[in-house]
Protein backbone atom coordinates (compact mmCIF):
# COMPACT_ATOMS: atom_id res chain seq x y z
CA UNK A 1 0.00 0.00 0.00
CA UNK A 2 2.97 2.87 0.88
CA UNK A 3 4.24 2.02 -2.67
CA UNK A 4 0.55 2.88 -3.94
CA UNK A 5 0.29 5.85 -2.26
CA UNK A 6 3.92 7.42 -2.84
CA UNK A 7 3.07 6.96 -6.87
CA UNK A 8 -0.04 8.27 -7.13
CA UNK A 9 -0.81 10.86 -4.34
CA UNK A 10 -1.26 14.63 -5.35
CA UNK A 11 3.00 15.41 -5.35
CA UNK A 12 4.02 18.80 -3.25
CA UNK A 13 7.49 18.72 -4.72
CA UNK A 14 10.23 20.55 -4.93
CA UNK A 15 13.83 19.61 -7.29
CA UNK A 16 16.49 18.58 -6.08
CA UNK A 17 18.31 20.52 -8.94
CA UNK A 18 22.23 21.15 -9.29
CA UNK A 19 23.09 18.01 -6.75
CA UNK A 20 24.06 15.65 -9.38
CA UNK A 21 23.28 17.47 -12.55
CA UNK A 22 25.18 20.05 -11.87
CA UNK A 23 24.22 24.39 -12.94
CA UNK A 24 26.99 26.82 -12.07
CA UNK A 25 24.13 29.17 -11.59
CA UNK A 26 23.14 27.42 -8.47
CA UNK A 27 25.94 25.80 -7.21
CA UNK A 28 29.75 27.55 -7.92
CA UNK A 29 32.10 25.67 -5.95
CA UNK A 30 32.11 22.56 -8.38
CA UNK A 31 33.28 24.68 -11.15
CA UNK A 32 36.57 25.86 -9.74
CA UNK A 33 38.58 23.80 -11.35
CA UNK A 34 36.57 23.00 -14.42
CA UNK A 35 38.13 23.32 -17.91
CA UNK A 36 36.83 25.54 -21.31
CA UNK A 37 33.72 27.20 -20.58
CA UNK A 38 33.67 25.22 -17.30
CA UNK A 39 29.11 25.56 -17.42
CA UNK A 40 28.57 21.57 -17.48
CA UNK A 41 28.99 18.20 -15.92
CA UNK A 42 31.30 17.27 -18.72
CA UNK A 43 33.46 20.38 -18.19
CA UNK A 44 34.03 19.85 -14.07
CA UNK A 45 34.70 15.85 -14.82
CA UNK A 46 37.90 16.95 -17.26
CA UNK A 47 39.16 19.19 -14.90
CA UNK A 48 41.55 18.56 -11.80
CA UNK A 49 40.79 16.93 -8.54
CA UNK A 50 37.20 16.10 -10.37
CA UNK A 51 36.57 12.60 -8.79
CA UNK A 52 37.32 14.00 -5.32
CA UNK A 53 35.22 17.29 -6.04
CA UNK A 54 31.98 15.94 -7.27
CA UNK A 55 31.94 12.99 -4.81
CA UNK A 56 32.20 15.67 -1.61
CA UNK A 57 29.15 17.83 -3.70
CA UNK A 58 27.34 14.73 -3.72
CA UNK A 59 28.00 14.37 -0.02
CA UNK A 60 27.21 18.16 0.91
CA UNK A 61 25.14 20.15 -1.02
CA UNK A 62 22.00 18.21 0.57
CA UNK A 63 22.15 16.22 3.20
CA UNK A 64 19.64 14.22 5.78
CA UNK A 65 18.97 17.72 7.22
CA UNK A 66 17.70 18.82 4.19
CA UNK A 67 14.82 16.46 3.80
CA UNK A 68 14.59 16.53 7.14
CA UNK A 69 13.48 20.08 6.63
CA UNK A 70 11.90 19.52 3.27
CA UNK A 71 9.44 17.55 5.12
CA UNK A 72 8.56 19.47 7.60
CA UNK A 73 7.17 22.02 5.68
CA UNK A 74 4.75 19.84 3.37
CA UNK A 75 7.02 18.23 1.12
CA UNK A 76 6.16 14.77 0.14
CA UNK A 77 7.93 13.98 -3.21
CA UNK A 78 11.23 14.94 -4.55
CA UNK A 79 12.49 15.11 -8.30
CA UNK A 80 16.00 13.57 -8.74
CA UNK A 81 17.79 15.45 -12.30
CA UNK A 82 20.23 12.71 -13.23
CA UNK A 83 22.58 12.41 -16.69
CA UNK A 84 23.15 8.86 -18.28
CA UNK A 85 26.97 8.94 -16.90
CA UNK A 86 25.60 8.74 -13.19
CA UNK A 87 24.80 5.46 -13.68
CA UNK A 88 27.91 3.97 -15.37
CA UNK A 89 28.69 2.08 -12.27
CA UNK A 90 25.93 -0.17 -13.07
CA UNK A 91 27.08 -0.65 -16.95
CA UNK A 92 30.63 1.42 -17.32
CA UNK A 93 29.44 0.80 -21.46
CA UNK A 94 26.79 3.40 -21.51
CA UNK A 95 29.55 5.67 -21.40
CA UNK A 96 31.29 4.19 -24.90
CA UNK A 97 31.69 6.22 -27.78
CA UNK A 98 30.01 9.04 -25.74
CA UNK A 99 31.31 12.38 -24.57
CA UNK A 100 31.92 10.98 -21.62
CA UNK A 101 33.79 7.97 -22.73
CA UNK A 102 36.68 7.52 -19.98
CA UNK A 103 35.35 9.29 -17.32
CA UNK A 104 34.07 6.07 -15.75
CA UNK A 105 36.50 6.84 -12.52
CA UNK A 106 35.10 10.23 -12.01
CA UNK A 107 31.44 8.95 -11.68
CA UNK A 108 31.29 5.20 -10.38
CA UNK A 109 30.59 6.47 -7.00
CA UNK A 110 27.17 8.44 -7.61
CA UNK A 111 25.00 5.60 -8.28
CA UNK A 112 25.56 4.39 -4.53
CA UNK A 113 25.08 8.46 -3.57
CA UNK A 114 21.60 8.54 -5.65
CA UNK A 115 20.89 5.09 -3.42
CA UNK A 116 21.29 6.62 -0.46
CA UNK A 117 19.45 9.85 -1.49
CA UNK A 118 16.40 7.45 -1.97
CA UNK A 119 16.71 5.69 1.32
CA UNK A 120 16.92 9.07 2.98
CA UNK A 121 13.70 10.67 1.34
CA UNK A 122 12.24 7.48 2.51
CA UNK A 123 13.23 7.57 6.05
CA UNK A 124 11.33 11.22 5.72
CA UNK A 125 8.03 10.10 4.21
CA UNK A 126 9.35 11.66 0.85
CA UNK A 127 9.30 10.16 -2.87
CA UNK A 128 11.30 10.35 -5.31
CA UNK A 129 10.83 11.02 -9.03
CA UNK A 130 14.03 10.78 -11.04
CA UNK A 131 14.54 13.01 -14.33
CA UNK A 132 16.72 11.88 -17.26
CA UNK A 133 18.42 15.46 -17.14
CA UNK A 134 21.25 14.87 -19.58
CA UNK A 135 20.92 12.24 -21.92
CA UNK A 136 23.89 10.43 -24.52
CA UNK A 137 24.27 13.47 -27.65
CA UNK A 138 22.27 16.03 -25.45
CA UNK A 139 18.29 16.36 -25.88
CA UNK A 140 18.48 20.50 -25.79
CA UNK A 141 21.39 22.85 -25.90
CA UNK A 142 21.38 23.93 -22.38
CA UNK A 143 24.48 22.85 -20.33
CA UNK A 144 22.60 21.33 -17.41
CA UNK A 145 22.14 17.84 -20.55
CA UNK A 146 25.83 17.02 -19.39
CA UNK A 147 27.94 19.49 -22.19
CA UNK A 148 28.35 23.13 -22.44
CA UNK A 149 28.17 22.29 -26.48
CA UNK A 150 25.85 24.48 -28.23
CA UNK A 151 24.74 21.04 -30.13
CA UNK A 152 22.46 18.49 -29.89
CA UNK A 153 22.59 15.53 -31.47
CA UNK A 154 20.47 12.77 -29.68
CA UNK A 155 17.46 13.20 -32.37
CA UNK A 156 20.14 12.83 -35.51
CA UNK A 157 22.01 9.76 -33.73
CA UNK A 158 20.36 6.50 -33.61
CA UNK A 159 23.37 5.18 -31.63
CA UNK A 160 21.99 8.01 -29.11
CA UNK A 161 18.58 7.53 -29.03
CA UNK A 162 18.99 3.64 -28.12
CA UNK A 163 21.63 4.19 -25.86
CA UNK A 164 19.44 6.20 -24.02
CA UNK A 165 16.57 3.22 -24.09
CA UNK A 166 19.32 1.18 -22.49
CA UNK A 167 20.13 4.08 -19.74
CA UNK A 168 16.35 3.62 -18.91
CA UNK A 169 16.52 0.29 -18.87
CA UNK A 170 19.38 -0.54 -16.71
CA UNK A 171 18.02 2.33 -14.50
CA UNK A 172 14.74 0.93 -14.05
CA UNK A 173 15.53 -2.15 -13.44
CA UNK A 174 17.60 -1.11 -10.52
CA UNK A 175 15.08 0.61 -9.45
CA UNK A 176 12.61 -2.14 -9.32
CA UNK A 177 15.31 -4.56 -7.84
CA UNK A 178 15.10 -2.22 -4.93
CA UNK A 179 11.43 -3.14 -4.12
CA UNK A 180 12.25 -6.46 -3.18
CA UNK A 181 15.83 -6.10 -1.40
CA UNK A 182 15.98 -5.74 2.45
CA UNK A 183 14.95 -3.17 3.73
CA UNK A 184 12.56 -2.75 0.94
CA UNK A 185 12.64 0.42 -0.86
CA UNK A 186 9.11 1.74 -1.92
CA UNK A 187 9.23 5.34 -2.49
CA UNK A 188 10.38 6.08 -6.24
CA UNK A 189 7.05 7.52 -7.75
CA UNK A 190 8.18 7.17 -11.44
CA UNK A 191 11.20 7.99 -13.89
CA UNK A 192 10.99 10.87 -16.42
CA UNK A 193 11.78 9.90 -19.65
CA UNK A 194 13.86 13.01 -20.79
CA UNK A 195 13.81 16.88 -19.86
CA UNK A 196 13.39 19.11 -21.77
CA UNK A 197 13.98 17.89 -25.42
CA UNK A 198 14.23 20.24 -28.12
CA UNK A 199 13.01 17.56 -31.22
CA UNK A 200 13.48 18.83 -34.53
CA UNK A 201 10.48 16.22 -35.20
CA UNK A 202 8.20 15.60 -32.87
CA UNK A 203 7.27 13.08 -34.64
CA UNK A 204 10.54 11.87 -34.25
CA UNK A 205 9.84 12.36 -30.10
CA UNK A 206 6.85 10.27 -30.19
CA UNK A 207 8.78 7.15 -31.81
CA UNK A 208 11.16 7.44 -29.16
CA UNK A 209 9.28 8.02 -26.28
CA UNK A 210 6.65 5.39 -27.59
CA UNK A 211 9.93 2.67 -27.60
CA UNK A 212 11.44 3.53 -24.76
CA UNK A 213 8.13 3.39 -22.87
CA UNK A 214 7.50 -0.16 -24.12
CA UNK A 215 11.19 -0.97 -23.04
CA UNK A 216 10.20 0.04 -19.41
CA UNK A 217 6.93 -1.75 -19.53
CA UNK A 218 8.25 -5.16 -19.97
CA UNK A 219 10.37 -4.75 -17.09
CA UNK A 220 7.30 -3.80 -14.62
CA UNK A 221 4.24 -3.13 -15.70
CA UNK A 222 3.30 -0.90 -13.57
CA UNK A 223 5.99 1.55 -13.47
CA UNK A 224 4.92 5.02 -13.65
CA UNK A 225 6.44 7.01 -17.08
CA UNK A 226 6.52 10.89 -17.05
CA UNK A 227 6.99 12.46 -20.69
CA UNK A 228 8.09 15.99 -21.16
CA UNK A 229 5.59 17.91 -22.84
CA UNK A 230 8.05 20.13 -25.08
CA UNK A 231 5.63 23.12 -24.05
CA UNK A 232 3.09 21.79 -26.26
CA UNK A 233 0.78 19.99 -23.61
CA UNK A 234 -2.08 19.85 -26.01
CA UNK A 235 -0.49 18.09 -28.43
CA UNK A 236 1.38 15.80 -25.96
CA UNK A 237 -1.87 15.12 -23.87
CA UNK A 238 -3.32 14.22 -27.29
CA UNK A 239 -0.33 11.66 -27.49
CA UNK A 240 -0.51 9.93 -23.93
CA UNK A 241 -4.58 9.47 -24.72
CA UNK A 242 -3.70 7.76 -27.82
CA UNK A 243 -1.58 5.18 -26.45
CA UNK A 244 -2.12 1.49 -26.29
CA UNK A 245 -4.83 0.83 -23.13
CA UNK A 246 -2.15 0.24 -20.40
CA UNK A 247 -2.42 -0.97 -16.49
CA UNK A 248 0.56 1.72 -16.08
CA UNK A 249 0.56 5.27 -15.41
CA UNK A 250 1.86 7.68 -18.19
CA UNK A 251 1.89 11.26 -17.00
CA UNK A 252 2.82 14.78 -18.88
CA UNK A 253 5.27 16.98 -17.05
CA UNK A 254 4.55 20.76 -17.81
CA UNK A 255 7.68 23.37 -16.94
CA UNK A 256 5.86 27.09 -16.00
CA UNK A 257 8.10 29.88 -16.08
CA UNK A 258 7.57 33.42 -16.93
CA UNK A 259 10.96 35.21 -16.95
CA UNK A 260 13.32 33.98 -20.01
CA UNK A 261 11.63 35.11 -23.07
CA UNK A 262 11.68 38.78 -24.80
CA UNK A 263 7.79 38.43 -24.45
CA UNK A 264 8.14 37.42 -20.43
CA UNK A 265 10.72 40.54 -20.13
CA UNK A 266 7.68 42.69 -21.59
CA UNK A 267 4.73 41.60 -20.24
CA UNK A 268 4.01 43.46 -16.22
CA UNK A 269 4.03 41.00 -13.26
CA UNK A 270 0.72 42.07 -12.72
CA UNK A 271 -0.73 40.47 -16.44
CA UNK A 272 1.30 37.54 -15.60
CA UNK A 273 -0.60 36.77 -12.61
CA UNK A 274 -4.29 37.36 -14.50
CA UNK A 275 -3.14 34.97 -17.13
CA UNK A 276 -2.33 32.50 -14.66
CA UNK A 277 -5.77 33.14 -12.31
CA UNK A 278 -8.33 34.31 -14.36
CA UNK A 279 -10.18 30.91 -15.63
CA UNK A 280 -10.47 32.19 -18.55
CA UNK A 281 -7.82 32.72 -19.91
CA UNK A 282 -6.11 30.40 -22.71
CA UNK A 283 -3.23 28.81 -20.06
CA UNK A 284 -6.03 28.06 -17.34
CA UNK A 285 -8.54 26.87 -20.21
CA UNK A 286 -5.54 24.88 -21.53
CA UNK A 287 -4.64 23.09 -18.23
CA UNK A 288 -8.18 22.29 -17.86
CA UNK A 289 -8.93 20.84 -21.22
CA UNK A 290 -5.59 18.97 -20.87
CA UNK A 291 -5.98 17.59 -17.52
CA UNK A 292 -9.77 16.32 -18.03
CA UNK A 293 -8.34 14.38 -21.13
CA UNK A 294 -5.30 12.98 -19.73
CA UNK A 295 -7.92 11.50 -17.26
CA UNK A 296 -10.27 10.38 -19.11
CA UNK A 297 -7.20 8.15 -20.62
CA UNK A 298 -6.16 7.09 -16.95
CA UNK A 299 -3.23 9.83 -17.20
CA UNK A 300 -2.56 12.76 -15.38
CA UNK A 301 -0.64 16.21 -15.47
CA UNK A 302 1.89 17.54 -13.53
CA UNK A 303 4.56 21.01 -13.48
CA UNK A 304 7.92 19.35 -12.70
CA UNK A 305 9.39 22.77 -13.05
CA UNK A 306 7.88 26.13 -12.12
CA UNK A 307 9.48 29.40 -10.09
CA UNK A 308 8.82 32.66 -8.21
CA UNK A 309 10.98 34.39 -10.69
CA UNK A 310 10.00 37.37 -12.55
CA UNK A 311 12.40 38.64 -14.61
CA UNK A 312 13.06 42.65 -13.22
CA UNK A 313 11.40 43.92 -16.53
CA UNK A 314 8.29 42.36 -15.21
CA UNK A 315 8.57 44.54 -12.10
CA UNK A 316 9.32 48.04 -12.84
CA UNK A 317 6.61 50.32 -11.56
CA UNK A 318 5.38 47.88 -9.06
CA UNK A 319 4.72 49.56 -5.86
CA UNK A 320 5.47 46.61 -3.55
CA UNK A 321 7.44 43.68 -4.95
CA UNK A 322 7.01 41.63 -2.22
CA UNK A 323 3.39 41.61 -2.10
CA UNK A 324 3.79 40.87 -6.27
CA UNK A 325 5.62 38.01 -6.24
CA UNK A 326 3.87 36.59 -3.88
CA UNK A 327 0.46 36.88 -5.63
CA UNK A 328 2.18 35.68 -8.86
CA UNK A 329 3.08 32.48 -6.27
CA UNK A 330 0.00 32.21 -5.19
CA UNK A 331 -1.56 32.31 -9.01
CA UNK A 332 0.41 29.98 -9.69
CA UNK A 333 -0.61 27.15 -6.66
CA UNK A 334 -3.88 27.58 -7.08
CA UNK A 335 -3.72 26.43 -10.61
CA UNK A 336 -1.55 23.77 -9.99
CA UNK A 337 -3.99 23.07 -7.24
CA UNK A 338 -7.04 22.82 -9.23
CA UNK A 339 -5.66 21.06 -12.07
CA UNK A 340 -2.61 18.94 -11.57
CA UNK A 341 -1.64 15.89 -10.01
CA UNK A 342 1.51 17.63 -8.43
CA UNK A 343 4.27 20.36 -8.93
CA UNK A 344 7.93 20.70 -8.13
CA UNK A 345 9.21 23.90 -7.46
CA UNK A 346 12.42 24.81 -8.95
CA UNK A 347 14.47 24.37 -6.84
CA UNK A 348 14.90 22.85 -3.77
CA UNK A 349 18.32 24.33 -2.23
CA UNK A 350 19.65 27.49 -3.45
CA UNK A 351 21.06 30.72 -2.71
CA UNK A 352 18.24 32.50 -2.87
CA UNK A 353 15.18 30.27 -3.49
CA UNK A 354 11.94 32.13 -2.88
CA UNK A 355 8.46 29.89 -2.78
CA UNK A 356 4.98 28.99 -1.21
CA UNK A 357 3.93 25.24 -0.59
CA UNK A 358 0.35 24.95 1.48
CA UNK A 359 0.36 22.60 4.59
CA UNK A 360 -2.18 20.81 4.82
CA UNK A 361 -3.74 18.54 7.71
CA UNK A 362 -6.76 17.01 9.10
CA UNK A 363 -9.16 19.28 10.67
CA UNK A 364 -11.65 18.23 13.50
CA UNK A 365 -10.62 14.57 12.78
CA UNK A 366 -12.87 12.59 14.68
CA UNK A 367 -12.82 8.31 15.30
CA UNK A 368 -16.54 8.00 13.54
CA UNK A 369 -14.65 7.47 10.52
CA UNK A 370 -17.50 4.07 9.04
CA UNK A 371 -20.19 6.62 10.20
CA UNK A 372 -19.20 9.16 8.25
CA UNK A 373 -18.97 7.01 5.25
CA UNK A 374 -22.32 5.61 5.61
CA UNK A 375 -23.73 9.23 6.19
CA UNK A 376 -22.69 10.32 3.05
CA UNK A 377 -23.22 7.28 0.89
CA UNK A 378 -27.01 7.09 2.26
CA UNK A 379 -27.04 10.46 1.04
CA UNK A 380 -25.70 10.29 -2.16
CA UNK A 381 -27.11 7.22 -2.94
CA UNK A 382 -30.57 8.65 -2.35
CA UNK A 383 -29.91 11.59 -4.53
CA UNK A 384 -28.61 9.25 -7.07
CA UNK A 385 -31.77 7.14 -6.89
CA UNK A 386 -34.14 9.59 -7.13
CA UNK A 387 -32.79 11.41 -10.02
CA UNK A 388 -32.97 8.46 -12.17
CA UNK A 389 -36.11 7.29 -10.61
CA UNK A 390 -37.50 9.79 -13.33
CA UNK A 391 -36.27 7.76 -16.39
CA UNK A 392 -37.27 4.02 -17.24
CA UNK A 393 -34.85 1.50 -17.44
CA UNK A 394 -33.14 -1.37 -15.47
CA UNK A 395 -30.62 -0.26 -12.70
CA UNK A 396 -28.58 -1.79 -10.24
CA UNK A 397 -27.90 1.15 -7.96
CA UNK A 398 -25.92 -0.85 -5.83
CA UNK A 399 -23.29 -0.03 -8.40
CA UNK A 400 -23.26 3.27 -6.79
CA UNK A 401 -22.81 1.94 -3.33
CA UNK A 402 -20.21 0.00 -4.01
CA UNK A 403 -18.21 2.74 -6.24
CA UNK A 404 -18.84 5.16 -3.37
CA UNK A 405 -17.31 2.60 -0.77
CA UNK A 406 -14.32 2.17 -3.42
CA UNK A 407 -13.59 5.64 -3.85
CA UNK A 408 -13.70 6.71 -0.35
CA UNK A 409 -11.79 3.85 1.36
CA UNK A 410 -9.22 5.18 -1.93
CA UNK A 411 -8.91 8.30 -0.90
CA UNK A 412 -8.99 7.96 2.89
CA UNK A 413 -6.12 5.49 2.91
CA UNK A 414 -4.05 8.17 1.14
CA UNK A 415 -5.24 10.67 4.18
CA UNK A 416 -4.37 8.27 7.01
CA UNK A 417 -1.57 6.53 5.67
CA UNK A 418 1.36 7.44 8.47
CA UNK A 419 -0.64 10.40 9.64
CA UNK A 420 0.66 10.27 13.10
CA UNK A 421 3.61 13.35 13.90
CA UNK A 422 3.56 14.54 10.29
CA UNK A 423 3.15 17.95 9.13
CA UNK A 424 1.12 17.29 6.16
CA UNK A 425 -1.29 14.69 5.06
CA UNK A 426 -1.40 12.72 1.45
CA UNK A 427 -3.96 13.40 -1.05
CA UNK A 428 -5.23 11.15 -3.40
CA UNK A 429 -3.21 12.99 -6.93
CA UNK A 430 -3.94 10.89 -9.92
CA UNK A 431 -7.99 10.24 -9.65
CA UNK A 432 -8.09 9.11 -12.98
CA UNK A 433 -5.71 6.83 -13.64
CA UNK A 434 -6.98 5.28 -10.17
CA UNK A 435 -10.85 5.80 -11.28
CA UNK A 436 -10.03 3.50 -14.67
CA UNK A 437 -8.07 0.69 -12.38
CA UNK A 438 -11.09 0.34 -10.13
CA UNK A 439 -13.17 0.28 -13.08
CA UNK A 440 -11.05 -2.48 -14.51
CA UNK A 441 -10.63 -4.73 -11.00
CA UNK A 442 -15.29 -4.39 -10.73
CA UNK A 443 -15.28 -5.53 -14.09
CA UNK A 444 -12.63 -9.01 -13.42
CA UNK A 445 -14.75 -9.33 -10.09
CA UNK A 446 -18.19 -8.84 -11.16
CA UNK A 447 -18.26 -9.72 -14.73
CA UNK A 448 -19.61 -7.96 -18.07
CA UNK A 449 -22.98 -6.83 -17.76
CA UNK A 450 -25.39 -3.81 -19.35
CA UNK A 451 -25.62 -2.45 -15.95
CA UNK A 452 -21.59 -2.34 -15.50
CA UNK A 453 -21.72 1.57 -17.18
CA UNK A 454 -19.22 3.20 -19.70
CA UNK A 455 -18.52 7.03 -19.42
CA UNK A 456 -17.24 9.21 -21.78
CA UNK A 457 -17.98 12.68 -20.17
CA UNK A 458 -14.01 13.75 -19.42
CA UNK A 459 -15.73 15.69 -16.61
CA UNK A 460 -16.18 12.08 -14.74
CA UNK A 461 -13.18 10.29 -16.42
CA UNK A 462 -14.71 8.06 -18.56
CA UNK A 463 -13.03 5.80 -21.19
CA UNK A 464 -15.21 4.67 -24.22
CA UNK A 465 -11.53 3.99 -25.97
CA UNK A 466 -11.83 0.99 -23.59
CA UNK A 467 -15.21 0.36 -22.96
CA UNK A 468 -17.13 1.39 -25.91
CA UNK A 469 -20.56 2.57 -25.42
CA UNK A 470 -23.17 5.83 -25.98
CA UNK A 471 -25.12 4.36 -22.86
CA UNK A 472 -24.28 7.10 -20.08
CA UNK A 473 -26.80 6.02 -18.38
CA UNK A 474 -24.66 2.84 -17.22
CA UNK A 475 -21.77 5.25 -15.90
CA UNK A 476 -22.64 5.09 -11.98
CA UNK A 477 -19.95 3.40 -10.81
CA UNK A 478 -17.34 5.91 -11.97
CA UNK A 479 -19.74 8.80 -10.96
CA UNK A 480 -20.08 7.64 -7.74
CA UNK A 481 -16.12 6.49 -7.08
CA UNK A 482 -15.14 10.53 -8.21
CA UNK A 483 -17.75 11.91 -6.23
CA UNK A 484 -16.86 9.81 -2.95
CA UNK A 485 -13.13 10.62 -3.17
CA UNK A 486 -14.19 14.27 -3.83
CA UNK A 487 -16.41 14.30 -0.71
CA UNK A 488 -13.78 12.69 1.61
CA UNK A 489 -12.18 15.91 0.20
CA UNK A 490 -14.97 18.09 1.59
CA UNK A 491 -15.25 16.27 4.87
CA UNK A 492 -12.04 16.16 5.90
CA UNK A 493 -11.64 19.32 5.25
CA UNK A 494 -7.87 20.22 4.38
CA UNK A 495 -7.10 23.49 4.78
CA UNK A 496 -3.99 25.96 5.14
CA UNK A 497 -2.26 25.97 8.69
CA UNK A 498 -0.37 29.11 7.06
CA UNK A 499 -2.15 31.09 4.15
CA UNK A 500 1.22 31.79 2.79
CA UNK A 501 3.41 29.18 3.47
CA UNK A 502 6.85 31.25 1.88
CA UNK A 503 9.95 29.44 2.61
CA UNK A 504 13.46 30.36 1.34
CA UNK A 505 16.27 27.51 1.92
CA UNK A 506 18.99 28.35 1.26
CA UNK A 507 22.93 26.28 0.64
CA UNK A 508 23.45 27.90 3.93
CA UNK A 509 21.54 25.53 5.62
CA UNK A 510 20.62 27.35 9.18
CA UNK A 511 19.37 30.38 7.38
CA UNK A 512 15.63 29.94 6.57
CA UNK A 513 13.04 32.72 6.14
CA UNK A 514 9.11 32.96 6.38
CA UNK A 515 7.59 35.56 4.61
CA UNK A 516 4.05 36.15 4.66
Amino acid sequence: MQQHIYRYRKQRGVNLGSWFVLERWISESPFKWAIGSGQSDLDVAKGSNAKQVLEHHWDSWITASDFEWLAARGINTVRIPIGYYHICALDPSVLTQTDFDGLQHVFEGAWSKIIAAVMTAQSFGIGVLFDLHAAPGKQNQDSHSGTSSPVVSFFHSKFNMQLAVRVLRILVTQLVALQTQEPVINNIAGIELLNEPHAASHEALYIWYKEAIQEIRTLDHGFPIYISDCWMTDQYADFVANLPPSWALTCVDHHLYRCFTRNDISTPAVQHIASLSDPNAPFPQMFSRTSEKLAAAGSGLIVGEWSAALNPGSLQGAPDEHRVRTSYVRAQLDLFEQYCAGSFFWTGIFPNVVGMMPVKDFVGLSDDISARKVAARNVASGQHASYWARFSGHYEHWRFNTGFDQGWNEAYDFFALDRAGKPAVSELGFKGYVAKRKVQEHIREKGVSDNIWEFVSPAAAGWSRTYPSTDLDKARMLRSLIFSITTVDLIFTCQNRQSTSLCIHTSVHDDVSVLD
